[in-house]
């Protein structure tokens, strides 16, 4: 069934109240520490593939047009979206981001494989003390 709606909101998505959000619109969102620093964007979602869950949400740091780019997969249970801020917030500052698990392009998309576990003991082991567990 095609229903036309008269709300311009509805037919871009762009209505804030809905608690469900289109991934497209969820990567390039801002990122902020919990100081409200803007410390980087939603560069991709890793989704199980089974349960549809989101994994990580994975934010890039440092880097210039794509050289010496890497990529922080932070626990998805970790950011909060924030309406007045327009992006989520983390329960970490610039300095702890920096720090965590990070991978290059090559490395990111080996997450989720065979090799998987020791990418995902690292992440969980680093944001454990920040409230995050394991998904496994």
């Amino acid at each position: 069934m095609n229903q036309t709606s008269p709300n311009p909101t509805a037919a871009t998505g762009d209505d804030r109240s809905h608690s469900l959000i289109l991934a497209n619109r969820v990567i390039g969102t801002a990122v902020y520490s919990k100081g409200g620093e803007k410390i980087g964007h939603v560069d991709d979602l890793s989704v199980e593939r089974v349960s549809g869950q989101v994994i990580y949400a994975v934010m890039s740091f440092g880097g210039f047009l794509g050289i010496g780019e890497k990529f922080h997969p932070l626990p998805w249970s970790l950011l909060d979206y924030d309406p007045d801020q327009g992006g989520y917030v983390v329960p970490l500052d610039r300095a702890q981001l920096e720090a965590a698990p990070n991978y290059d392009r090559y490395e990111l998309v080996q997450l989720g494989g065979p090799s998987h576990l020791n990418y995902g003991e690292q992440i969980f082991g680093y944001y454990g003390p920040y409230g995050s567990v394991p998904y496994w």
